[in-house]
């Protein structure tokens, strides 16, 4: 996750992480990617049931009732672990987490327990009845994935009508008083439409949008051939960058972040030492502190039947099930071989990936894709742009 308002524009400063001892505990939500003691952000389909059928669902979504998801009560005892772990957040993911009947009393029990609790929706069963129980049981943000614009929108996500219902499920949000953005997933299918998709934020005042580099996972792995090529991901990130500095000279700040691919930091660092050397060293110092992916180690993923995964995207490899082991315990395993090198991937990456100068900003960005394309986990990511110069250690 690569804050380009906290970098690019300065809406973060290094001291501003520093003055909470970067303790994941202590710290505000949008400073915890800078923690030092990365405990786990943890990502929980509590549902694999969906009633849209996306084009790039991770999941492989379907509107039918799945076997073996937790239990209410295994998930109360799910969040009751997570809490005395320390983990500072929990994602409700799904499929589509409105689908499950129980969300509210799962949510308001992580809230009761202090942990942050956001949710990633599709944003058509949105009511105003949610939003207002939501709201009151202590909910920090809702996540409405856009794919575009209402045509591209509608393409992606199978069914005519759901750009218009998520669209009135961001206003309800809003309206409400919950922090509410955008998650866009950028390909050649819908990269023209984010210039819009700006747009769309000054008109609806949507305080904050993420834009997901493509992970190659469940029907996602279909649209490999439609990820961006290097050059692409190089513009895109410059129109991002520079449409957020249009906001923020205009005085409407957004929080833009862009996320599963951190070859961005140092783009946007190397951009910034073009720019202005002095807040060129403030990033660099703030993304050494972020230390890249964090997949295995600060974010982590629980499926709908209680499978450990190191991250949401990698789904072929389990470290065990919380129906028999606690998930502090089996993140904790360091006997498991690929749970210990997780923990610290740098002796184990290969090619440019080994001898590159941004490990220590990168951490090897993300292995899923890197297996999903060559099957080989510690293969080089294909997605990283950084050109061979750029890359070396001077």
């Amino acid at each position: 996750m690569i804050g380009i308002s906290k970098l690019y524009c300065g809406a973060v400063e290094p001291g501003d992480v520093l003055r909470y001892g970067r303790e994941s505990g202590k710290l505000p939500s949008h400073l915890l990617q800078f923690s030092a003691d990365k405990k786990p952000v943890v990502v929980w389909n509590v549902t694999r049931r969906c009633n849209l059928r996306c084009i790039h669902c991770y999941s492989s979504s379907r509107d039918v009732e799945y076997r073996d998801e937790l239990s209410t009560a295994e998930g109360r005892a799910l969040i009751d672990d997570l809490a005395d772990f320390g983990a500072p957040v929990i994602l409700f993911s799904g499929g589509e987490p409105l689908m499950r009947p129980d969300l509210s009393e799962l949510v308001h029990h992580a809230a009761a327990r202090g942990v942050r609790a956001v949710i990633s929706t599709n944003g058509t069963r949105i009511t105003e009845a949610f939003a207002a129980q939501f709201r009151d049981i202590g909910l920090s943000y809702v996540g409405v994935s856009l794919d575009g614009l209402e045509p591209t929108h509608d393409r992606f996500r199978g069914r005519a009508g759901a750009f218009a219902e998520a669209i009135r499920g961001i206003r309800i949000c809003r309206e409400a008083g919950i922090k509410v953005g955008v998650r866009f997933t950028m390909n050649r299918l819908n990269v023209r439409d984010i210039p819009a998709i700006f747009d769309l934020l000054e008109a609806e005042d949507i305080p904050r949008a993420c834009f997901y580099h493509l992970v190659y996972s469940g029907r996602g792995s279909k649209l490999m051939e439609e990820d961006l090529s290097h050059a692409e991901s190089r513009a895109v990130l410059d129109l991002i960058m520079d449409r957020t500095r249009s906001l923020f000279d205009r005085g409407n700040p957004k929080e833009i972040l862009t996320v599963d691919n951190h070859a961005d930091g140092p783009y946007v660092y190397l951009r910034l030492l073009k720019e202005g050397p002095r807040r060129a060293a403030e990033v660099l110092e703030l993304l050494k502190m972020n230390e890249g992916n964090s997949s295995g180690n600060g974010i982590g993923c629980v499926s709908w039947d209680g499978e450990v995964h190191a991250d949401q995207f990698w789904r072929g490899i389990s470290f065990g099930n919380v129906r028999r082991r606690s998930f502090s315990e089996i993140w904790s395993d360091t006997s498991n071989e690929l749970m210990a090198r997780l923990k610290d991937k740098r002796p184990h990456l290969t090619g440019r990936c080994a001898t590159c100068r941004w490990l220590d900003v990168c951490g090897g960005n993300f292995r899923a894709r890197a297996e999903a394309a060559t099957g080989e986990i510690w293969a080089p990511d294909p997605a990283c742009y950084l050109t061979d110069e750029e890359i070396a250690r001077t």
